[in-house]
C-alpha cells in the first residue's frame, strides 16, 4: 500500500462541481487531491496547505483565475508554486496573459487524461528536484557548520592551554589571568554554544550526531573552567555570595553520589559513600556552592588516586545546637599523596602543587581555593592530612540551618 503521507498534494480550483470531480477522478490514483470553488478559499487553503501544485480554472464567478493567480504570486508563501490553468477557451491572448501572470502551463477541456497526468507530473517532477537540491544545499550548508564548530574547538583548546600556562609561571599575574581568561574563553565558547544550538534546531544527520557529542563534551568541559575562573573573579569584585534555601539532603548526596561514582567507573576505582542517618531530611543552606565544594574533592581524589583505588567520603553530624548543625565531611583516597611542602601552597589561588602532575593530571589550581572560600563562608574550616604515596584526606565542617 502507498503511504498517503508522501504523495505531492494537488489544489483544483474550479467553481464547476463537475470539473473538479473529473480531475479528482483522473489525478487522485497518484497525488492527494482537495478542491476549491471560489477564488477566496482558493486562496485561502493554498497559504494553508502549501499544495506542490495548483490547477486553475479561468473563468469562474466573483474572482477570474487571472485574479487569483495574481494574489497567489503577490504572496511570500504561495508565489512560488506552480500554477497551470484550465480553460475550454481557444484564445491566445488569455493564454499570453495567464503566462505573462505566471502560469506554468495550460490544460484545455475537455479534459485528456493521459495529457492532464503528464502536464501534472512535469511541474511535480520540477518541483521535486528543487526540493532535492534545497535539502543537499542544506545539508551541505550543516557540514560546513560542523567543520566551523570543529575548528572553533580546536582554537578554544589552544587558548585554554596557554591561559593555564601562564598561570603555572606566574600567580603574582592573576589579575590579567583573569580578565584574558574569561574575555577569550568566553568569546569561542559564545560562538559554540550558539552554533550548537542553530544546529540543534534544524537537525543533523545521524553519522554527524557523534561530532555534535564530542563537541558537547569539549564544551561542558570548558565551560565548567570558565565558570571557576568566574567565581574567581566574583570573590574578587565582592560579588560572590551565598544562596541560603531549603534543600533536600537525601537529593544532593545522591546526586553527589551518581556523578561521582560514574567518573571513579572510568578509573576502575571503587566509590564508598557513607552518610550519617541522623542527617535530617531538610536543611536550609547554599545548596548548590555546598555541592561545588564537595565536587571539587571527589574530582581531586579521583583524579590523583590511581586505577582500582578506593575513595571513601563520610558524612557526620559533629553538632546540632539552636537550629544550627554543624557536618563533618570526609574525603580519603590512597592515591599519590602531597609532601609538607606542598601543602602549604594547596589553598593558594593559581598555585599547583607539582608541575609534573599538573601536566599529566591537568587542572588550573583554582578549585581547592574555590572549596576553602566556600567552606568558609559557611562558617566552616577545612584542612588536609597527606603522605606522599600514601594518599590523601581532605576534612571540613560546614554550618547549615535545620
Amino acid at each position: 500500500m502507498c503511504n498517503t503521507e508522501n504523495k505531492n498534494l494537488i489544489l483544483i480550483i474550479d467553481d464547476d462541481a463537475s470539473n473538479i470531480i473529473a480531475l479528482s477522478n483522473i489525478l487522485s490514483p497518484e497525488y492527494r487531491v482537495f478542491a476549491a470553488k471560489n477564488g477566496l478559499d482558493a486562496i485561502k487553503l493554498a497559504d494553508e496547505h502549501m499544495p506542490d501544485v495548483i490547477l486553475l480554472d479561468i473563468l469562474m464567478h466573483e474572482m477570474d483565475g487571472f485574479e487569483v493567480i495574481s494574489t497567489l504570486k503577490s504572496l511570500k508563501g504561495t508565489k512560488n508554486i506552480p500554477v497551470i490553468f484550465i480553460s475550454g477557451l481557444n484564445d491566445i491572448e488569455a493564454e499570453k496573459k495567464g503566462l505573462a501572470l505566471g502560469a506554468a502551463d495550460y490544460i484545455s477541456k475537455p479534459f485528456n487524461p493521459d495529457i492532464v497526468k503528464l502536464r501534472v507530473k512535469i511541474q511535480i517532477d520540477l518541483v521535486n528536484h528543487i526540493r532535492t537540491l534545497e535539502e543537499r544545499d542544506e545539508m551541505e550548508r550543516q557540514l560546513n557548520l560542523i567543520r566551523k564548530l570543529e575548528a572553533g574547538l580546536i582554537l578554544a583548546k589552544e587558548d585554554a592551554e596557554h591561559q593555564r600556562k601562564l598561570a603555572e609561571h606566574s600567580s603574582r599575574a592573576k589579575s590579567e589571568f583573569l580578565s584574558r581568561m574569561s574575555h577569550e574563553m568566553r568569546t569561542p565558547m559564545n560562538i559554540i554554544s550558539g552554533m550548537l544550538q542553530v544546529v540543534s534546531k534544524k537537525g543533523v544527520p545521524d553519522d554527524i550526531k557523534k561530532h555534535i557529542d564530542d563537541i558537547n563534551k569539549a564544551s561542558a568541559h570548558l565551560l565548567e573552567m570558565i565558570n571557576d575562573v568566574l567565581d574567581v573573579s566574583g570573590m574578587e569584585h565582592g560579588i560572590f555570595k551565598l544562596d541560603i534555601e531549603e534543600f533536600n539532603t537525601s537529593a544532593m548526596f545522591n546526586e553527589l553520589y551518581k556523578k561521582a561514582e560514574h567518573n571513579a567507573s572510568q578509573k576502575n576505582q571503587v566509590l564508598h559513600f557513607n552518610t550519617d542517618p541522623s542527617i535530617p531530611q531538610t536543611l536550609k543552606g547554599d545548596e548548590n556552592r555546598l555541592k561545588q565544594a564537595i565536587s571539587n574533592l571527589l574530582k581531586n581524589a579521583i583524579k590523583f588516586s590511581y586505577d582500582n583505588d578506593e575513595i571513601i567520603f563520610n558524612i557526620e553530624v559533629k553538632n546540632v545546637d539552636n537550629k544550627k548543625i554543624t557536618l563533618l565531611f570526609e574525603v580519603i583516597d590512597n592515591g599519590i599523596g602531597i609532601s609538607e611542602d606542598q601543602q602549604k601552597a594547596l589553598f593558594t589561588m593559581f598555585e599547583q602543587v607539582d608541575g609534573s602532575i599538573t601536566r599529566k593530571h591537568g587542572g588550573i589550581g583554582i578549585g581547592l581555593s574555590l572549596s576553602k572560600r566556600i567552606i568558609e563562608m559557611m562558617d566552616g574550616d577545612i584542612w588536609v592530612e597527606s603522605e606522599p604515596g600514601k594518599g590523601t584526606k581532605f576534612t571540613f565542617t560546614c554550618v547549615l540551618e535545620v
